[in-house]
């Protein structure tokens, strides 16, 4: 005979970037598993890697490939929340003091931070607005993969994030044009609308955290926790 299946609990969540709503069953052994070994790389790249294909198992009937960073790292800390435990104890050394210290984070306390000054819209002139996206998971192991000293990695994210050209009649979306076609529209934007993308960045929704402990010199610190690396403790 063989062993029963376990039926698991189908639960909801807001994505944080578009407000939609998406089920989820809790990751079990296997999942973590698939964590714990990618936790053991220390390798970026292998880290996202294994939060897609968790997220490919738990989410219902949602494209992972489509989800921005964010949303992942959002996701991925609410499966952690409600698969094992909200409440995480991890060691971090103390950067004045290098002693080991013992900080707990609450998961539920976790909070996406949006800047009031962030929007994906950038006035080109009266006809054209430009409109900006999220780089998907897809796009950021790219980035990852990519030489940080490369010149062509700022040039990357910036074309990652295009999305569409408007004016009240007309609509251009990137994805319909060649790589060479983008090229050659970047050429000729002013200034002023690559600062525009580069704050789109700089603003962008992410989740952080802070904990604040005091080392063995008296000394209040803050540790903070910020980004994909970061959750993966």
């Amino acid at each position: 005979m063989a062993l029963p299946k376990i039926d698991l609990p189908i639960s909801e969540l807001t994505l944080p970037s578009t407000g939609e709503k998406i089920k989820y069953r809790p990751f079990t052994v296997k999942e973590e598993k698939i964590l714990l070994v990618a936790q053991e790389s220390n390798d970026p790249e292998q880290e996202i890697l294994a939060a897609k294909q968790v997220l490919n198992n738990c989410l219902i009937d949602k494209d992972v490939s489509r989800l921005a960073m964010f949303d992942l790292e959002y996701i991925l800390l609410t499966l952690r929340a409600r698969s094992v435990d909200n409440a995480i104890t991890f060691t971090i050394k103390d950067p004045e003091t290098k002693e080991s210290v013992d900080l707990n984070l609450n998961i539920d306390q976790v909070q996406v931070m949006r800047d009031p000054e962030h929007t994906n819209e950038i006035k080109i002139n009266e006809d054209y607005t430009l409109y900006l996206k999220y780089p998907t998971i897809d796009q950021f192991i790219q980035i990852v993969k990519m030489n940080p000293n490369d010149p062509l990695v700022s040039y990357f994210i910036m074309i990652s994030c295009l999305d569409k050209l408007a004016s009240i009649d007309e609509v251009f979306e990137f994805s319909k044009y060649t790589g060479k076609e983008v090229d050659e529209f970047m050429e000729n934007v002013s200034g002023e609308v690559i600062k525009g993308i580069q704050k789109f960045f700089e603003t962008m929704p992410k989740l952080r955290h802070e904990i604040k402990y005091t080392n063995k010199e008296g000394n209040e610190k803050t540790f903070v926790l910020e980004g994909m690396r970061s959750f993966f403790i």
